[in-house]
């Protein structure tokens, strides 16, 4: 009996640590925690770009792409927690679908089709990935109070995010009274088991909410289950379902989107790396992270995929549970890969309703926001650092905000696409060059 408990409680020790070798039945909750959490916004960005195509794409045709979208997440994810020589950090870094190409590959789409599409994320996921291998001679820029001001920004553009999907999205019905009833339900199930539960138990929180939250909507009325077989059974995914057009606006405009993508990316990873393992990446690390943003997009490229990235979210997950084995994310993405090849496992996840998620994401993405102020406090409250970080927020939130977009109007529409409705790329351009031109010295 004492070696049974002595057993449990090392595989349970073993998921708090990267090398850790614990059973399957100790990963499994929280590898499907994880993938709760991010599944339905890994959906939504691909689905917009081909909505916005012309010539239109089918229903089932964007769904094939969403399919192959979610296999090249999974694989992306594997690679990210299993390095293969420069391929990948080491780290449990999931890897979604991204929402900072949605704009300016929705515009591609309607001016060009779909095929241009393709092209461009193919060009431009090359071009992030070799950037990850050369980043040695360039990540000497990004001081550890660049790093700190961008985690913080990335913590502060998602809580609208929360506060949307808490509501119910961008529905009709946003903000009736089902939706925040059900958003609060998941909400209090989280808090009441993080402080009911006992030692490891705790961080299963998130997966007791959902739980408890999905419950809820199926109360309400708000969970449809019965389109899960309308794809049948099994989806394979084609390689280049459309011929790639190449077009040099375009691909120049979302090559700059990429560099933004490897700004956000190396926030998350950073926030990980700081808030869990309590340290800075190492050059390896980055390095690994950078080339699967790239090439993973890549990847996902060729399968008629729109570009993968990092997702905040998970990150935040991963920094309140301290759960930062990584076969939680290997496992995760093989749940990923399973979703694209089983249409009604995908199905399936995509059917926890908006308030659900929203319970959640205001239960984690906080987390980031601590962690990006906790690494601001580890660089020093230094008269400099302190300048960087109060003009790169309060510039880049101020001239972000939906109300004041207006003021972007006398600049060129490649700086208005870039910046205008990205806090992070805003706050990471502010900060870095504030880190170059300010004297060293100024206390």
């Amino acid at each position: 009996m004492k070696q049974n408990k002595k057993y449990a409680s090392g595989q349970r020790s073993a998921l708090y640590t990267l090398e850790g070798n614990p059973g399957l039945g100790m990963v499994l909750p929280f590898s499907l925690q994880q993938i709760l959490a991010m599944f339905v916004t890994n959906l939504v960005p691909i689905g917009i770009i081909a909505a916005a195509a012309s010539p239109a794409l089918t229903e089932a045709e964007i769904f094939r792409l969403m399919q192959s979208a979610m296999i090249a997440a999974g694989i992306a994810t594997i690679l990210q927690a299993t390095p293969i020589g420069k391929l990948g950090s080491g780290l449990p870094v999931f890897m979604g679908v991204s929402f900072t190409f949605v704009v300016p590959l929705s515009a591609i789409a309607a001016k060009y089709g779909y095929g241009a599409v393709t092209g461009t994320v193919l060009v431009g996921g090359l071009f992030e990935g070799l950037l990850g291998l050369t980043v040695r001679y360039w990540r000497r820029v990004m001081a550890p109070i660049v790093s700190a001001v961008v985690v913080t920004g990335i913590g502060l553009s998602l809580l609208s995010t929360a506060a949307r999907s808490f509501g119910g999205g961008y529905a009709e019905d946003f903000g009736s009274v089902h939706n925040i009833l059900i958003g609060f339900v998941t909400l209090q199930a989280c808090l009441l088991w993080m402080v009911l539960a006992k030692g490891g138990k705790k961080q299963l929180a998130i997966l007791v909410g959902l739980a408890a939250g999905y419950v809820a909507a199926l109360l309400f009325g708000k969970v449809d289950l019965s389109g899960l077989t309308a794809d049948g059974w099994v989806a394979l995914p084609k390689l280049l379902p459309y011929r790639p057009f190449f077009r040099i606006d375009a691909i120049i405009s979302i090559a700059i989107i990429y560099l933004v993508s490897a700004t956000e990316t190396l926030g998350d990873a950073s926030a990980l790396a700081g808030g869990v393992l309590h340290r800075e990446l190492t050059p390896e690390e980055t390095t690994g992270v950078l080339t699967i943003d790239g090439f993973g997009s890549a990847l996902s490229g060729l399968l008629g995929g729109t570009p993968v990235t990092s997702y905040s979210e998970n990150v935040g997950l991963t920094i309140m549970t301290k759960v930062v084995n990584r076969n939680v994310a290997r496992v995760g993405g093989i749940i990923m890969v399973i979703a694209g090849f089983f249409p009604p496992v995908g199905r399936f996840f995509g059917t926890v309703p908006k308030p659900v998620i929203g319970g959640i994401l205001l239960m984690v993405l906080g987390q980031i926001l601590v962690s990006g102020v906790e690494m601001i406090a580890e660089a020093g409250f230094s008269v400099r650092n302190k300048l960087i970080t109060a003009i790169s927020l309060s510039v880049a939130i101020g001239f972000t905000t939906s109300t004041e977009a207006g003021i972007w109007s006398s600049f060129p529409l490649a700086i208005q696409t870039v910046f205008s409705q990205n806090v992070v790329a805003f706050i990471f351009t502010v900060a870095l060059v504030l880190n170059l031109v300010l004297p060293k010295n100024m206390d």
